[in-house]
């Protein structure tokens, strides 16, 4: 079932992208950002509640709060630095180079998490790297 919203994440982020870009014309990129961000955040908390989530929330340890926060910051950079490239540059060559996260996030998995970095892997992140550049050169 993973792999289904895996599947779906990606389709969701293409049309993130896609969507995107027409509508951040004519618009600060911050500002779109943040725009983008309210409805996020009005459609998580939504599901938390539509699904009772919210009972849970008292229950999270003090080092997942300090994880999810550094997530959170994390998402907000990576966001704000997405629009202003998507601003500035096409997106057929922005969405290649942000998708190289494929490639660091299997390297920081590999170093910090301790997963295993197999041969598959490797071909991986050599093939992903390959076809970024070509697209974007």
């Amino acid at each position: 079932m993973w792999a289904v919203f895996a599947f779906l994440s990606a389709v969701f982020a293409a049309l993130t992208s896609i969507l995107a870009k027409v509508g951040i014309e004519g618009v600060n990129s911050n500002l779109a950002t943040a725009l983008r961000t309210v409805v996020v955040l009005v459609m998580a908390w939504g599901m938390v509640f539509l699904t009772s989530a919210q009972k849970g929330i008292t229950e999270i340890s003090h080092k997942s709060w300090l994880f999810l926060i550094l997530s959170g910051l994390a998402t907000g950079a990576s966001w704000l630095c997405y629009y202003k490239a998507l601003q500035m540059g096409e997106a057929s060559k922005v969405v290649p180079i942000d998708k190289l996260s494929v490639v660091i996030t299997l390297v920081l998995a590999f170093v910090f998490l301790h997963e295993s970095f197999t041969s598959k892997s490797l071909i991986g992140v050599i093939l992903i790297t390959a076809g970024t550049l070509i697209m974007v050169l």
